[in-house]
Order: structure tokens, then C-alpha cells, then sequence
């Protein structure tokens, strides 16, 4: 048989995570719960849950340090019944290590929880799916969706609880925080991003191949500190991959500045740019949609553009490199530059 309820809080420095109120007041729902917060300052974190719990017991333990807070809660955690977190980044960290810890299955991101199930969101929150795990678990509540309603706000009353930090164990510690490397990092989250399409590659020669062209506009973004991102039409062809195209099909972008080289810019493409906050669009066309749509546009050509900026920002040669694949389809050389179609 399984025993009370357990609501389990971490407090960094006397604040509650988005959520503390709701899970306390969902374990409470389900039975006679015992309520824990854990962390650091905690006598004003237990004011903030007046009107929602009564007793609530307090274990003062300093910084986050979930590897060990969880082994020194494993005997709460052995004796509890159902055992609820808020599913804020520091709940949902301690809970899959109270779990790990007590040898019970992890449940997370609930909407609603019972001694025995719990009800979580899928395909997106379009659905609602009934988990019935075998005994006891460990479970995480989203926040926001229960709701709490609060009683009179007559004091907490709060009791110490002693646990015994096992100083053996070690979490994992940040020594060095790095800036992100804009070549590698989510375009989705990059602040500044270089775009190149189709007028990029028309009128590539052996000695002027696309890639090279591509690899500068990488070098360029690196040194701008921004990532690079292409079209539909230059991912198709194989000269970046598919992991930097931007648009419907491909990843959905909001930066600070998207810097636009040879883009025309096809519905297709824009409409996976959000709403940057500056756009500079270089094109021989002056009369394209990315021209429109910028901030600066710059009627010129994109390649020779790139080669002026490569020497004002001291970007080193790139090599030139293999020559053009015959088997795209698509005719690469002769004719002049032009802009995305």
C-alpha cells in the first residue's frame, strides 16, 4: 500500500519556481500530502504558500545540487505515495534524479495528477492521454493549467527537516560559459544570419565554383558573427545542407539581422523569416520582393559584394575548390550573375 503524497519544491535563494503553488495544491487534492521545500532561504518561500498549505516542511541545503538532494531524499521519496515536482527546469532536473534514485517510473509535464495516474498532453496538446503507471512514481505538473485557489491567508506554519548531504556525490558544475559559434550553432536561435540563393551560383566557372563562393559566405557570417542560412533552391542543389535552409520546408528563423545575397525572395523563403528587425538585401534586381522587404537594399551584385566585403573585413582566401557536379540538373555556368527564382 502506498503511502501520503509528497510534493516535492526546489527554492533557489527564497524564490518558488513558476508552478510551486499548483503542485502543492494538487498533492493536497489528491490526499493528506506532505509538502517539502528544498534549497536556500526558504522562510519566505513558505510565505508564499499561505492560503494553499498549512504545514509545509522546510530543508535548508544550500545551492542546487539535485544528484545529492536526491540521495538524501530517498527515504521521504521510499515511504510517499505519489511524488509531484513543478515542471520548471530545476523540478524536472530533480525529479528524473528522485526517480533514477527511488527505482520509480517518471512521468512529466502532467496537466493533472491521482494517486495513481497521471494526465499529460500529446501531439502537441491536442490530445489529453491517461498514464496508469505500476505503483508509486515520480511525476512533474506543467504550470499554468491547474489554477490555485488560494484560502485565508492565515500564516504557513513550517518545521525543519534535516537532511544529510552525501558530499561524495558531485553535480555537474558550470566552470565556462563560450560564446556560440555562429557556424554551428540553431539557426533558429541565431541572432545574425547570412542568406545566399540562386544568384550566387549562376555564372560559377571552374575557377569561380559555387562552393568556394558558399565557403566565403560562411567565412563571412563567422566574422560578422552570424550563421549562415541558404534557399530551398541552394539546398536542393546540394551546396549546403538542409539544416540551413530557411523557409517553409525548412527552419523558421527571427533574427536581429538576416543580411540577404542574391535572394529574390520567393514566398516560399520569406515566409520562414519572422519579422527580423534590420534587412539588407543585395540583388542585381531592384524590383524583388527581399528588395522590397529591406531595410538596405544594395543593387549590385552579390558575388563581387561578397569579394569587396571579404577584403574590408580581412576574411582570409578561400581555396578554390572542386568544380561544378553535371548532375544536378541544373546548368550552373555561362550567362550573368542574377538574382533567386
Amino acid at each position: 500500500m502506498s503511502g501520503r503524497p509528497l510534493a516535492i519544491v526546489p527554492v533557489r535563494a527564497g524564490v518558488l519556481p513558476a508552478g510551486a503553488a499548483e503542485t502543492v495544491a494538487e498533492a493536497l487534492a489528491i490526499g493528506d500530502a506532505d509538502v517539502v521545500l528544498v534549497g536556500s532561504q526558504l522562510g519566505s518561500a513558505a510565505g508564499d504558500l499561505a492560503g494553499v498549505a498549512d504545514v509545509v516542511r522546510l530543508a535548508e541545503v544550500g545551492d542546487f545540487a539535485p544528484a545529492r538532494w536526491a540521495a538524501a531524499l530517498s527515504t521521504l521519496v521510499d515511504t510517499a505515495g505519489v511524488v509531484l515536482l513543478p515542471a520548471s527546469p530545476d523540478g524536472r532536473d530533480l525529479a528524473a534524479r528522485v526517480a533514477a534514485e527511488s527505482g520509480r517510473p517518471l512521468v512529466g509535464n502532467a496537466v493533472s495528477v491521482t494517486a495513481t495516474s497521471a494526465t499529460v498532453l500529446g501531439w502537441g496538446g491536442a490530445v489529453q492521454r491517461e498514464v496508469h503507471p505500476r505503483g508509486p512514481f515520480v511525476t512533474t505538473l506543467q504550470p499554468g493549467g491547474r489554477g490555485v485557489e488560494r484560502g485565508p491567508g492565515d500564516a504557513v506554519r513550517t518545521l525543519s527537516l534535516d537532511l544529510e548531504l552525501d558530499d561524495q556525490l558531485r553535480d555537474a558544475a558550470v566552470t565556462e560559459i563560450e560564446p556560440p559559434d555562429a557556424a554551428t550553432m540553431d539557426l533558429a536561435e541565431s541572432p545574425r544570419i547570412v542568406g545566399g540563393g540562386a544568384g550566387m551560383m549562376i555564372g560559377a566557372t571552374d575557377a569561380d565554383p559555387v562552393d568556394r563562393r558558399f565557403a566565403q559566405l560562411t567565412a563571412i557570417g563567422e566574422a560578422i558573427g552570424a550563421s549562415m542560412g541558404a534557399t530551398r533552391v541552394v539546398t536542393d542543389a546540394g551546396w549546403v545542407s538542409h539544416d540551413r535552409q530557411i523557409g517553409t520546408t525548412g527552419v523558421v528563423v527571427d533574427p536581429d539581422l538576416y543580411l540577404s545575397f542574391g535572394i529574390s525572395g520567393a514566398v516560399q523563403h520569406t515566409a520562414g523569416l519572422g519579422h527580423p528587425a534590420h534587412i539588407i538585401s543585395v540583388n542585381t534586381d531592384p524590383h524583388c520582393p527581399m528588395m522590397a522587404m529591406a531595410d538596405l537594399a544594395i543593387v549590385a551584385d552579390a558575388n563581387a559584394t561578397l569579394d569587396e566585403l571579404a577584403g574590408l573585413l580581412r576574411v582570409a582566401e578561400v581555396p578554390q575548390s572542386k568544380q561544378l557536379p553535371t548532375e544536378s540538373g541544373a546548368s550552373l555556368s555561362g550567362g550573368g550573375r542574377g538574382h533567386e527564382v
